[in-house]
Order: C-alpha cells, then sequence, then structure tokens
C-alpha cells in the first residue's frame, strides 16, 4: 500500500513562505498521481494541488500564482512551495496518492485517493 510522511510544517507571518515535503515509501504499484490538501479547523478537506508522474500540475483557485507543486522521483518525495502565505491559509496539510492519473479537477476529490500521510500543521499569523 505504502506509506507517505509529511514534514516542513511549521508558524510563519503573513507574506511568509514555507516549503512542505512528502516522503514515499513502500510502494508497490505505480502512484500516477500525488496530491496535496488541507483542512482547516471545523472544515472540510480542501484540494490544493496535484501533479501527474509525467509532471502535469493542476492547482485550486486559491492557490494558483502562490503554490507550487513538484516531485523529485528519484528519490520518491513530493513538495509543495507556499509563498505569500495568508492567514487563511491556515490548516493542516496533507499529501495523498493514487495509481491513476488526475484530471485537472482531480483536487476536487479527496475519495479518490487511496493513501494519505498524517499531516503537517502550517499556521500563518496576520
Amino acid at each position: 500500500q505504502g506509506q507517505l510522511v509529511e514534514s516542513g510544517g511549521g508558524s510563519v507571518q503573513a507574506g511568509g513562505s514555507l516549503k512542505l515535503t512528502c516522503s514515499a515509501s513502500g510502494f508497490i504499484n505505480k502512484r500516477d498521481c500525488m496530491a496535496w490538501f488541507r483542512q482547516a479547523p471545523e472544515k472540510g478537506r480542501e484540494g490544493v494541488a496535484t501533479i501527474n508522474s509525467d509532471g502535469s500540475t493542476s492547482y485550486s483557485e486559491s492557490v494558483k500564482g502562490r503554490f507550487t507543486i513538484s516531485q523529485d522521483n528519484g528519490k520518491n518525495t513530493l513538495y509543495l512551495q507556499m509563498n505569500s502565505l495568508k492567514p487563511e491559509d491556515t490548516a493542516v496539510y496533507f499529501c495523498a496518492a493514487k495509481t491513476t492519473y488526475c484530471s485537472v479537477i482531480d483536487y476536487l476529490y479527496s475519495s479518490l485517493y487511496t493513501v494519505w500521510g498524517q499531516g503537517t500543521q502550517v499556521t500563518v499569523s496576520s
């Protein structure tokens, strides 16, 4: 099934930057698509961005132009570079994987993803 472990969360002031890392291990089947989701207190899980094995990406409108998803397949690592952070970006951030290719709207559907990390907290203060 595989395992995902996130790191890199923390506290930052508005306008600052953070880079999240997700390390993947133990996968037997290919991971065609990786994604970042987030969940703020008392809110549902929200898709942030996806990246396919061919490098194609998709972003939610709320982070487009500020966040960048990338991956290093040789290191089995997924990244999320977050710039120009806002207080509304405060949430627990999760990485997720699925074995099928992501369409441009698959960040909307958390139920499609079969493997999840434990999450890392990001707090942005004003």
